[in-house]
């Protein structure tokens, strides 16, 4: 009987977080176990559960082919694909820079020629994974890839005891994301969420066959559900929270296998978004990049923590990280895109008597049509002749310079609403540009709901754009442009002479969108650039590493802001999400209370009719503007919890409490809605000892704190339904 070749072993890592793989010269890398040092097994002294572990872990690449496919599963999982299965180690580098560490794992297949590299990334003091792959072909023929993992990890079930069966000891939090009830978290155990062990293990299967899969599909990257999700361990808080890095298409899914669960993270794939590579001798693919949050306690807050720091260490800076001006924006429940001179000025110089510092024109500054036109499909009458962007006379008769003008005379930055990515049919770009600066599928050029879509790949579609942004700085100096997003194109696009997969091509489109950002802001370093992903469903990493604010929904209810101003800090960074305040005259002072506290833990986006208020109510927001600005400073450090829980959609109190890193001071956030109980109690038990909360803001809507400094708790009483924010620290 052959002797089993002895496996190589290497444990990589920092004291947050370390990774184990495994090679043997017949198979390929695995991936055995990764989490805080202590919990990886040794392989010297527990060589058993190591080759269990082995036996459980999946390639770091998984790769499937078209020639290929899989190899001991079948179904719709995305593993076990021959090719990964086939390769060899071929090599491994360190480095370090700074406090980050890098680790790139190479593993190569002889027959085909194909290369591929797994690239790890840790940061001290984080314990997040960054991780994406590359595969290259060495080979002499083109070789058609349809997947490609950006992280697989396995055993994810190895820490429960032997008394607790995987499919009720783990529980799956995913967030639905609908439009206008953003970040809607819920908990389930695997179970509960279709995902059993079915016992066929004992039979010489692999497990189940099933899955469970989240994927978006289309350019819009959160539209259905937000890239990310956290599997947790209940009975001792140990977590593990991801995020997809990408700002298209994406797919994440849980499986069982040998006994155990893996989780597979990638972009776009064959079978879900129309994406295959044909990978050609001398090109290379690069996955999307993902991350990893693991802690071995504190459950899904604990990991949010992490990955907030994570977010923080690899965003692009921007001074608005750190000055978070107030900005006035014209359209929620306001000129709602019918901007005109005579309109604007007195929102101008109501708005900057209120304490915003930047005001944005929204959509409708180009459209010369009558205020009120309607277009097919109940839409604005420019809807499908945007594109050019340029002033509309009609509705600036003295030129949208006086505006301007009367923006920056008040001390306001001014800023405008833009549309980049979409040209109307009726707009004369349409004509201008080349067939193949827009999405084609079939060599026709895609429409949706009255618009093309650029494709900025071609450099005449991002010259048009780079003219347009130039010349809007340099005629309006204008500094801050909002950038929105209202249609989602479908799987892509095939490319100029038809042999790109629509999904390849909607994946090449994204990373050029990304690019052309940087290169709008390398030219214009003190522009900020805001993403709406109210309309364009983008909250991902890919864009808010590079866009310092981020506009995260379009609910126009007041009443429905705090359950998504409250669960936003799980997605976006406090000092990056901005929710409306839209004050409006029939408002009461209590309804005042839940309009401006839902914006005040994170970055406000003011809007409504400021310049129809009475003075006690412009009083009431100005006090909270200013109220504001005594603490924005503290946002860009603080960490988020849900001292409630995290808000259901229908939730009578909602919480969401701001933290020091050092726990000297928290900021916490309370609504009470229409029909809950006068008071609630509200567990605090990180609070130190000697610090007493004080009211920060509340409306005159009758408020009654109570500290039970020993049960470190706070009773909240609001006589009705309202808002109040309550400050805790040493003074």
């Amino acid at each position: 009987m052959p002797t089993a070749m002895p496996a190589t072993h290497l444990c990589w890592g920092l004291d947050d977080l370390s990774l184990l793989l495994a090679w043997e010269p017949t198979g390929p890398v695995r991936l055995l176990a990764a989490g805080e040092p202590s919990a990886l097994p040794d392989p010297e002294a527990e060589p058993e559960r190591c080759a269990a572990l082995a036996r459980r872990a999946l390639p770091v690449v998984e790769i499937q082919t078209t020639d290929g496919g899989r190899l001991g599963t079948s179904g719709k999982r995305h593993v076990d694909g021959a090719m990964s299965r086939g390769m060899r180690y071929a090599g491994h580098e360190e480095s370090r820079s700074g406090d980050v560490r890098r680790l790139r794992v190479r593993m190569s297949d002889d027959a085909t020629g194909l290369l591929a590299t797994a690239v790890f990334t840790l940061r001290a003091g984080i314990p997040v994974l960054h991780a994406e792959a590359q595969v290259e072909n060495t080979g002499p023929q083109a070789v058609g890839l349809e997947y490609v993992s950006s992280l697989a990890l396995s055993n994810l079930a190895c820490h429960l005891p032997d008394t607790e069966r995987w499919e009720d000891g783990l529980s799956l939090w995913l967030a639905a994301n609908p439009w206008s009830g953003e970040f809607r978290w819920s908990e389930a155990t695997l179970a509960e969420r279709g995902l059993y062990d079915v016992g066929m293990v004992a039979f010489g299967q692999t497990g189940s066959k099933n899955r469970i899969a989240v994927t978006s599909t289309g350019s819009w990257s959160s539209s259905e559900h937000l890239p990310m999700g956290c599997l947790e361990q209940p009975s001792t808080g140990r977590a593990l929270l991801w995020q997809i890095e990408h700002n298209g298409s994406w797919h994440a899914e849980l499986g069982d296998r040998f006994d155990d669960v893996y989780l597979a993270l990638s972009g776009p794939t064959d079978r879900e978004h129309q994406w295959r590579r044909r990978l050609a001798p001398g090109e290379s693919f690069r996955t999307v990049p993902v991350a990893l949050a693991m802690v071995p306690e504190g459950g899904f807050e604990a990991a949010v923590t992490a990955m907030t720091a994570h977010r923080r260490a690899t965003r692009r800076p921007h001074p608005d990280h750190d000055q978070l001006p107030v900005v006035f924006n014209d359209f929620m429940n306001s000129l709602m895109g019918e901007p005109s001179t005579k309109a604007l000025l007195p929102l101008v110089d109501a708005a900057a008597a209120a304490g915003a510092e930047v005001f944005c024109i929204d959509a409708g500054w180009f459209d010369p049509e009558p205020p009120g036109t309607v277009g097919p499909g109940g839409v604005p009458g420019w809807w499908d002749s945007v594109g050019e962007w340029r002033e509309a006379a009609s509705r600036f008769p003295g030129g949208l310079d006086e505006v301007i003008g009367r923006i920056r005379g008040a001390g306001m930055v001014p800023g405008l609403w833009l549309e980049p990515e979409v040209v109307g049919v009726r707009s004369p770009i349409a004509a201008e540009l080349p067939e193949e600066a827009f999405f084609r599928r079939d060599g026709v050029r895609v429409v949706e709901w009255g618009r093309h879509q650029l494709d900025l790949r071609h450099p005449a579609a991002r010259a048009h754009l780079d003219t347009v942004v130039d010349r809007l700085v340099r005629d309006y100096g204008v500094g801050y442009l909002k950038l929105d997003y209202n249609i989602d194109i479908g799987a892509g696009t095939d490319g100029p002479d038809g042999g790109d997969s629509p999904g390849d091509g909607l994946l090449g489109h994204n990373r050029a969108y990304v690019d052309w950002l940087d290169g709008v802001v390398d030219r214009h370093p003190g522009l900020v650039l805001e993403s709406c992903a109210a309309g364009g469903s983008r909250t991902d990493h890919a864009i808010l590493s590079r866009l310092p604010i981020h506009s995260v929904t379009d609910q126009q209810d007041f009443r429905l802001l705090p359950a998504i101003a409250a669960a936003a800090p799980t997605a976006v960074t406090p000092e990056q999400g901005a929710m409306w305040a839209y004050p409006l005259p029939d408002h009461t002072d209590a309804d005042l209370g839940t309009v401006m506290v839902s914006a005040m833990l994170g970055r406000v986006h003011l809007s409504g009719r400021p310049d129809l208020l009475t003075e006690a109510q412009l009083a009431v927001v100005r006090r909270a503007l200013d109220t504001y600005k005594t603490y924005r400073h503290f946002l860009p450090t603080a960490h988020p919890s849900w001292p409630l829980g995290l808000p259901g959609w229908r939730d009578d109190w909602i919480a969401l409490a701001l933290t020091a890193p050092d726990d000297a001071t928290t900021l916490l956030a309370v609504w009470r809605r229409e029909g809950a109980t006068e008071n609630v109690s509200i567990p605090l038990p990180w609070i130190p000892e000697g610090t007493r909360p004080r009211v920060l803001f509340e409306s005159d809507s009758g408020v009654d704190l109570h500290w039970d400094a020993r049960a470190g708790a706070l009773r909240v009483g609001i006589a009705t339904a309202s808002a109040v924010l309550v400050a805790f620290d040493r003074r």
